[in-house]
């Protein structure tokens, strides 16, 4: 048994954040456990081991998904941050309404959404397109579904957003996200059923609560876990979406011709750049990881993006190609905390795709605008500057 190669690198480090895949390859070079003092992280790089680590929740503990105690406590009786068994009775009722059954009435909703506004802006012939698409369609999803109206509306992307940056370490971004994090929290334990629409999936939790499927006072926080988890990263997605084919015009030519490759084309938009960094584990006892040692207590990044490009499980991981299909990459997580929206996540992020591929021949986008964040990796603006349509 040995001790994890070390490495200087810092996690959170602006340019680190704004492009982690350089880093990824040298880390993934030292070792698939790689401890990061700079950080007092154990950082997981290469995909087998990202992957053992998420199924095995009795010895990488959610306890500590965020890289500060400030948050984890936070975020205490919550499913995102708890295990089984109160992970499972939390995450049910969550998933009710996410499931596959559940999704198909929205399907046709989203969908035509999704046309109505990717139509809209070709006519219009450039458009921004992470306020007017990646920004505008899934916050008009989500708080449909959950019944947002008035303030709590105008307040998603705020409360999304700083939901996720306060799970970094405590560096300045973290400190300057707390307040705004708080606003949400502060909102979501004072909710009632009459706050939110008659007929939605908001109403519907506290109706659970009162018959007893989930305990007491807990329909509020599962309402927090689908804006605070749910929004940004969608929204880092459809970004990508739409970077990614500007880039690779090519590629959009390949659904265009063959629309059934739509799924397939997400699959590997979120292999290719994911929309989390880094999440945290803490394990519960020593854990060895390829004959290295990682001691019990220790906390753990689980690097995402850096096993969806390990070449040891993808051929040609840093090539962009809507064929490869990767079913098995690693963005949505895996195990007992697989991402409960991943089906609603799809339903948007297809309709996305289809509607583009079928109005769009080619899109012309200027310089992508990244911001650093701790958590999420997104696009700030991305000015698309000519639509050539179909």
């Amino acid at each position: 048994m040995s001790t994890p190669p070390t490495s200087d690198v810092d996690l959170f480090a602006d340019e680190v954040v704004l492009d982690p895949y350089p880093v990824y390859a040298e880390l993934r070079e030292r070792g698939s456990v790689v401890h990061l003092p700079e950080n007092d992280v154990y950082a997981l790089t290469r995909y087998d081991v990202v992957r053992g680590a998420l199924a095995d929740w009795e010895s990488f503990s959610s306890a500590s998904i965020a890289f500060n105690p400030m948050a984890n406590e936070a975020l205490t009786g919550t499913s995102l941050a708890s295990d089984p068994p109160v992970h499972t009775q939390l995450r049910a009722t969550l998933t009710e309404n996410l499931s596959p059954r559940a999704l198909r009435g929205l399907k046709a909703g989203i969908e035509t959404k999704a046309d109505a506004l990717v139509a809209e802006l070709v006519e219009k012939g450039s458009f921004e397109a992470i306020d007017a698409l990646a920004r505008a369609f899934p916050l008009a999803v989500v708080a449909d579904l959950i019944g947002f109206t008035g303030h709590v509306r105008d307040n998603m992307l705020r409360w999304g957003q700083a939901a996720m940056q306060v799970l970094g370490p405590m560096n300045q971004r973290t400190a300057e996200n707390f307040p705004i994090a708080g606003e949400l929290y502060a909102w979501c334990s004072q909710v009632k059923a009459d706050d939110l629409v008659e007929g939605s999936v908001g109403r519907g939790i506290f109706e659970a609560e009162a018959r007893g499927a989930i305990p007491a006072d807990t329909a509020g926080r599962i309402i927090h876990q689908y804006l605070g988890a749910g929004v940004d990263t969608t929204i880092a997605a459809i970004g990508n979406i739409v970077a990614l084919f500007a880039r690779h015009s090519d590629q959009l030519a390949l659904v265009r011709e063959n629309p059934s490759l739509v799924p397939a084309a997400f699959n590997e938009v979120l292999r290719f750049w994911a929309p989390v960094h880094a999440w945290g584990r803490r394990v519960t006892k020593d854990v060895t990881i390829e004959g290295a040692v990682v001691p019990a207590g220790a906390q753990v990044a689980v690097l995402f993006g850096a096993g969806n490009r390990d070449p040891r499980h993808y051929e040609n991981p840093d090539a962009f190609l809507v064929e490869r299909n990767p079913v098995d990459h690693l963005s949505f997580g895996y195990g007992p905390h697989g991402c409960a929206g991943q089906g609603l996540a799809r339903l948007e992020a297809h309709a996305v795709i289809e509607a583009l591929s079928r109005r769009v021949e080619r899109l012309v986008a200027g310089p992508e605008v990244r911001v650093p964040s701790n958590t999420t990796r997104s696009i700030e603006e991305l000015p698309v500057l000519e639509v050539i349509s179909a």
